[in-house]
């Protein structure tokens, strides 16, 4: 007993430095930004989380009727139920039709997915939960139709990280509320789910020359922006009914700072319905478990990652129930995002073929987690190997 007594003193202690942290973030300047409380108002209920178990899709590949129709197939034959489609990528373009004032006045629409509701119509038709994936602060196309918005080097020219990509500020407010407006339109088409990635700072690339038009680190931290920049999104999206989910490195599992890019797994977890960390195992870097070649060891890497993700998450939570005033819980609920990793299934460091791909989802289940993964494979090829023959009754 007096074990457990101290686990619930230290909990509260670290709930109390995580809010002592979190506090500038929310009421630093933001203008508009009505972030949520700890406790969620129960008038707003957040939609249940569902097990998904899904493959990713460009939006070429869901606007190629062979390809749709072979994913589509796949989730029949699999135990497979669920997609995640690109509506807008690291080009910055809105791939369904939106007559919205603001994407229009940036002239981001490029429509190859067409009329994103009859897509969407046509997956429930097949039960198939659609989960739509936005690229959020690399953006190519906003960078140049607002060149105020870009991040720059100290030669006033746009940076661009090792990729050649660049970036728009994540201190700005205007490019949060035009991603609140993106969020609202895709939900609009009756989507089940919205997937927030490159929700960051830049993390590669010669960072120490970048310049930015908005964010001054004398005032908020990395951490306090991309906080705050949460807190913003799922309350403004909340009311849409959407899952909110948000990709976050794989390292943010086991780092307990925000590695200079503002991730911070419990930040993300407070505000989030579903937390995806991007446990690839070829993008740990040599020497992490003590491993020359991470990728060479799926199980290990992605089982060690998630457990200590559940402790985390397991702490956060007694913290909160023990951090909530007494007799308050007629008006609140704790909330606590769950976790649902992405998952390699593409060939770098080792070969995946799809008994390694497998490997990975029995880590993420013995590591606690039963809410599903996502697959990622940029060229969205998936064997049909690598899933369980698992016919489903088509109910959603």
């Amino acid at each position: 007993m007096r074990v457990r007594v101290v686990e619930v003193i230290v909990a509260v202690a670290a709930v109390a430095v995580l809010l002592a942290a979190m506090i500038p973030a929310i009421w630093s300047g933001t203008e508009n930004p009505t972030p949520q409380s700890i406790h969620t108002n129960a008038e707003v209920p957040r939609p249940p989380v569902q097990l998904v178990k899904a493959i990713y899709l460009t939006s070429w590949s869901a606007a190629t009727p062979t390809r749709l129709s072979r994913a589509i197939q796949l989730t029949r034959d699999t135990e497979l139920n669920a997609v995640v489609i690109d509506v807008k990528d690291f080009t910055g373009k809105v791939f369904f039709e939106t007559s919205n004032p603001l994407i229009s006045e940036l002239k981001s629409v490029e429509p190859r997915l067409g009329d994103l509701k009859r897509l969407v119509d046509r997956l429930h038709e097949n039960s198939i939960y659609v989960i739509v994936r936005i690229a959020v602060f690399q953006d190519q196309h906003l960078l140049k139709v607002r060149p105020d918005l870009a991040i720059r080097t100290p030669s006033r020219q746009i940076w661009r990280d090792r990729m050649g990509l660049g970036w728009v500020d994540p201190a700005s407010e205007e490019v949060w509320k035009y991603i609140v407006e993106l969020g609202r339109e895709a939900a609009a088409a009756g989507v089940d789910e919205l997937n927030f990635d490159y929700i960051r700072f830049p993390s590669d690339g010669n960072v120490e020359d970048i310049r930015y038009p908005v964010f001054d680190n004398s005032i908020r931290t990395r951490r306090h922006v991309i906080e705050s920049f949460f807190a913003y999104l799922t309350s403004q999206l909340r009311s849409t009914g959407a899952v909110l989910s948000a990709d976050v490195f794989g390292l943010v599992t086991v780092r307990a700072d925000d590695m200079g890019i503002g991730q911070v797994l419990e930040d993300a977890l407070m505000h989030f319905d579903v937390v995806s960390p991007m446990v690839y195992p070829s993008h740990y870097g040599r020497g992490f478990m003590q491993f020359r070649n991470p990728a060479a060891h799926p199980y290990e890497v992605v089982h060690y990652s998630l457990a200590k993700a559940a402790e985390r998450r397991h702490k956060l939570f007694e913290a909160l129930t023990a951090f909530t005033p007494p007799g308050n819980t007629a008006s609140t609920e704790i909330h606590v995002a769950a976790i649902r990793p992405w998952l390699q299934a593409f060939d770098l460091g080792a070969p995946y073929p799809p008994s390694a791909i497998r490997t990975q989802m029995r880590a993420t289940t013995n590591a606690g987690f039963y809410d599903g993964w996502l697959l990622w494979s940029a060229s969205n090829k998936y064997a049909g190997e690598s899933f369980l023959r698992q016919p489903r009754t088509g109910e959603r």
